[in-house]
């Protein structure tokens, strides 16, 4: 799956270099003109591995940007500036930004740094899974929805979610399901696993009796399309 990464800056012709680039190293770029269609995209900002945010903007600058995305989520941030004093940077920073380049830039650095910091979500994302509107925390087995714990799940229910996200779109078997959940050693039957599948459909699904989320594949086992 690529890595998709948020482009906000005003300047029509750097917004449309930057994605092209971006685009040709292999990201998904989603590339916006000003900060206020930037705070648009809030509820989605985890779906991000990076956001390049360019400091002065018409409407909201790129600092009260940062400072928003900082209440809610830690996708790295990197600013872009024409101001590149180190009082500036310091506020950047200060905000929660990652790194801090300065225009006008090198292009090769750009695309470097975008790669380290693009890199260092990952740890991040690995740590959690997003369904839908709900965010699923892998460490405290919370299911979030708007910053609120909507529900808890058990440490198997978060291993068989392990399993679909790495399986996403694909047909998993019952019986990869059990070896891999359950172990060889243990004997569950069939369903038990449709016990979990239903629990999922009660959280995630907007209906439960019409999934789009989490189907059944008979006599085969469960897809997982996100």
């Amino acid at each position: 799956m690529k890595k998709r990464i948020l482009v906000v800056e005003d300047e029509v012709a750097l917004r449309q270099m930057i994605a092209f680039n971006l685009e040709a190293e292999g990201y998904e770029v989603v590339a916006v003109a000003d900060g206020k269609k930037a705070l648009d995209l809030l509820p989605s900002i985890n779906r991000f591995a990076l956001v390049v945010l360019d400091v002065m903007m018409p409407f909201v600058s790129g600092l009260d940007v940062c400072a928003e995305i900082r209440k809610q989520s830690q996708v790295p941030v990197l600013f872009l500036s024409a101001k590149g004093t180190s009082a500036d940077r310091i506020l950047g920073l200060k905000l929660g930004a990652n790194d801090y380049l300065p225009k006008p830039f090198d292009l090769e650095e750009l695309l470097l740094r975008v790669s380290i910091l693009a890199g260092k979500n990952e740890a991040i994302e690995n740590q959690s899974l997003l369904i839908g509107d709900f965010e699923v925390n892998f460490k405290t087995y919370q299911v979030m929805q708007a910053g609120v714990e909507v529900a808890q799940i058990t440490k198997r229910e978060v291993a068989l979610l392990q399993l679909f996200s790495k399986h996403a779109n694909e047909v998993v078997s019952r019986d990869q399901i059990l070896d891999e959940i359950w172990g060889v050693d243990q004997f569950p039957t069939t369903r038990t696993i449709d016990n979990y599948i239903l629990n999922f459909r009660k959280i995630f699904e907007k209906d439960a009796k019409n999934p789009v989320l989490f189907h059944s594949i008979r006599g085969v086992g469960y897809k997982f399309t996100p």
